[in-house]
Parts: structure tokens; C-alpha cells; sequence
């Protein structure tokens, strides 16, 4: 698990059938300082975050394919928890 923050939104216009209805996020991760660490990642979400919010992330496969119901996804990142401040 990583933590990130919320940096915008995604849309698609044509997308893989395993996103239909999943709000897309870019997430730029953070370091132990909270400062940027490495490329934003695209990241499904099922809390409602928004811009600016410091989320919990998970890359665990399993757990994503669990929540879209496929096992073929092509999505990787899930937000897990929003961190309070």
C-alpha cells in the first residue's frame, strides 16, 4: 500500500469493459515526507475523493479484479481510504 494524493480526474471515451460506471483518478504518490515519488498512476475509486485529497492506495491485482468483477482488467490502482488531515 501507498499513500497518494489526488491530482484530477480521468475520462475516456472508449474504455475497457471492466471500467464501465468506475471513477478514474490520477493519484501522484507520495514518499515518507509526503513529497511527489515517481509518475502519477490511474486509479479506480469507490470513495469519492477528490482533488487535492490524500488517498491509501492498493496495487493488489487481486483485490482490483475482485471489485470490477473481471479478471482481465487492465487496471492496477485502487483507492483504499482517504487519509484525514
Amino acid at each position: 500500500m501507498l499513500t497518494g494524493r489526488v491530482i484530477g480526474r480521468a475520462t475516456a471515451t472508449a474504455k475497457h469493459p471492466s471500467l464501465a460506471g468506475w471513477r478514474l483518478l490520477l493519484v501522484q504518490t507520495l514518499d515518507a515526507k509526503g513529497n511527489a515519488d515517481g509518475f502519477p498512476e490511474l486509479v479506480i475509486d469507490e470513495l469519492g475523493c477528490g482533488k487535492g485529497d490524500t488517498v491509501l492506495l492498493t496495487s493488489d491485482g487481486a483485490v482490483v479484479r475482485e471489485m470490477v468483477g473481471a479478471n482481465n482488467t487492465p487496471i492496477r490502482w485502487a483507492t483504499m481510504g482517504v487519509i484525514d488531515r
